[in-house]
């Protein structure tokens, strides 16, 4: 395994980090613990998953997938072993603390603590802001129109809450995700001007077919030492090659929730995937590695998250810390890039 540092700090964590979101769902409790005994084994001590968990949300799953890493915290007592990372929804519909806004002090204080109770643990490592609260651009979401009706918690005052939780030794660190170069830069720039708690990640989509966090946002994280937490490095599966020539492979995220991940139905996206589906059979190389290998080399991403349903895949998304890309490799994947530029985003 391959590790960097998180942000600025002294935690090394693994390249691969092990997305959880599909358990509670896709994934049994007996599941997600295999998966767990299985990276932590090969060297990956790096995990994240979210309050609203598991996905796509539901009410009635609701923060399931933190009573499974609980209850494997429980059971192993090997807490210390992980840099755990979760997240505080966003603007999320009435079951989750009524709806609306989440990041006042209230709102934010209910959500760590129903987090360290189902984690069953005193701390997390990396506590996230998983959406903003102010009308932007965020999920692929295209076309910025500016409509600022000042109804969401300001930047210094999360902050200010968040150091309370540093304090108290419940948070060791802060990140973003899903978020913009200019929320990134505010958050970074108020936390130096005013001594609070600075922002050591930023988990947004990356992939071949989502290279967007490149323009404005990867300079910031190699210049403030904020990296790039990749999620969705697969595009639900698409870089895997298993859609191809319309298959539908029976359990795939795509077969079970197809109207969730719309994100993905674009024009290009098989002619894009076809074009790095023949770079891969060319290398006689993997997809799936080449796809994520791809991502952990960035200079500005810190770790890819992985999300796997079975053993194999995730065996198989491991091992992608193993492959080297040659220069005519990455030439060639850049060249797709300019033909079918970002095709996902």
């Amino acid at each position: 395994m391959n590790y960097k540092k998180l942000g600025n700090t002294d935690l090394k964590v693994s390249t691969i980090c092990l997305g959880t979101m599909t358990w509670g769902e896709q994934n049994s409790q007996d599941q997600g613990f295999e998966q767990m005994d299985y990276a932590l084994d090969q060297g990956v001590n790096f995990w994240d998953t979210a309050e609203i968990y598991s996905i796509p949300p539901k009410q009635e799953t609701f923060g399931s997938t933190e009573v499974i890493i609980g209850n494997w915290f429980e059971k192993t007592k090997k807490r210390d072993k992980i840099i755990l990372a979760s997240k505080v929804c966003g603007p999320m519909r009435e079951y989750v603390r009524g709806g609306g806004n989440q990041f006042g002090e209230k709102n934010i204080t209910e959500a760590l603590e129903g987090s360290l109770k189902r984690l069953k643990t005193d701390y997390i490592d990396l506590y996230q802001l998983h959406w903003p609260e102010r009308k932007t651009n965020f999920f692929g979401q295209l076309g910025y129109e500016h409509n600022d009706d000042g109804q969401w918690t300001k930047f210094e005052d999360i902050l200010s809450s968040l150091q309370k939780f540093i304090d108290q030794g419940k948070i060791r660190h802060v990140g973003l995700s899903n978020e913009t170069a200019w929320g990134l830069s505010k958050f970074l720039e108020l936390s130096k001007i005013q001594n609070l708690p600075r922002v050591m990640s930023v988990q947004n989509a990356y992939n071949l077919l989502n290279r967007a966090y490149e323009v404005g946002l990867a300079e910031v994280s190699i210049r403030e030492q904020a990296g790039l937490l990749a999620y969705s490095p697969l595009a639900i599966g698409y870089l895997s090659g298993k859609y191809r020539n319309n298959k539908m492979p029976k359990n795939s995220r795509l077969e079970r929730d197809g109207d969730f991940w719309t994100r993905y139905q674009k024009p290009n996206l098989n002619k894009a995937v076809d074009s790095y589906f023949e770079i891969s059979k060319k290398y006689n190389i993997n997809m799936s590695q080449m796809s994520l290998k791809f991502l952990e080399i960035q200079p500005f991403v810190t770790s890819v998250i992985i999300g796997a349903t079975t053993m194999e895949q995730l065996k198989t998304n491991l091992e992608s810390v193993n492959m080297e890309l040659t220069n005519e490799i990455i030439k060639e994947i850049n060249e797709v890039q300019k033909i079918y530029p970002n095709p996902c985003p």
